[in-house]
């Protein structure tokens, strides 16, 4: 199976802080990867290497584009969109004052083929493309479940109508890869298995995902290989099964002791 994510020794420093350190593995096209972890166990630093929030200070992050494999650490953010990387994020960012399907039209938009003055000038080419956007962004809301509250604030949705919501904008960039940053969390568990659900249904649209996930059984039910990191360092990687019964990982969760209980 092709590999459409490698990290490779990447290590992200902050000033004295080492919040990543020489981590390396990969990510299967057409799997879901968990990568978990203790709080401040380096995830999201990882998330924001690979979105190109941050730049990390050693090693590469290697993206299977449309043209073929290229390192892409230190790509700004709006690159890495362009190429096909979507994220969501931990604290859910949506436009709170803007209804829904605006929302998933601004993640939409970078896919426009309209420039500045076909939106000055409201050509009609832009016209037309400002409608297929709409239906377009109808088609993510529909996907998510959220047709019917597409004219509602994005402020006044449930708590995990907003995490569907952020997920239907990261789709609207049309993504290769998808970055899931804790999408369970807040939900209660009716929505977490129908955001199981969702996740099975964008795998089938052939777009990777990525995981990060406090939900030990939602993580252990859905991802087909994980990545455990500590202190920014990567202390285990393998199938469900193994990680369980891993006993650093048992450590880093429990602490010094409950492995050997």
């Amino acid at each position: 199976m092709d590999t459409i994510l490698k990290i490779d020794g990447v290590s992200k420093r902050f000033g004295g802080l080492m919040a990543l350190a020489d981590v390396s593995f990969e990510v299967k096209k057409g799997r879901i990867l968990g990568l978990i972890g203790p709080n401040g166990a380096g995830k999201t630093t990882m998330f924001n290497c690979i979105a190109g929030i941050y730049k990390p200070t050693e090693g590469r992050i290697v993206f299977d584009k449309e043209t073929g494999p290229v390192d892409v650490g230190g790509s700004r953010p709006e690159q890495m969109t362009q190429m096909g990387v979507a994220r969501t994020f931990q604290n859910i960012r949506l436009f709170g004052s803007l209804p829904v399907l605006d929302n998933v039209r601004i993640g939409r938009h970078c896919r426009a083929a309209q420039g500045f003055w076909g939106a000055v000038l409201r050509t009609k080419g832009q016209k037309a493309e400002e409608r297929m956007l709409v239906e377009q962004s109808m088609e993510y809301l529909d996907f998510v479940g959220l047709k019917n509250k597409a004219l509602d604030l994005s402020s006044s949705l449930s708590y995990g109508d907003q995490r569907r919501l952020e997920i239907a904008r990261a789709l609207a960039s049309q993504p290769k890869l998808l970055l899931l940053d804790e999408p369970a969390a807040g939900m209660n568990p009716q929505e977490t298995a129908s955001l199981v659900d969702l996740i099975h249904a964008i795998m089938r649209k052939d777009i990777t995902v990525v995981l990060i996930e406090h939900d030990m059984k939602l993580v252990m039910s859905i991802c087909e290989h994980l990545v455990v990191l500590d202190h920014g360092v990567k202390i285990a990687e393998g199938g469900p099964r193994d990680i369980r019964e891993n006993p650093e990982v048992i450590e880093a969760y429990l602490g010094r002791g409950a492995a050997h209980a």
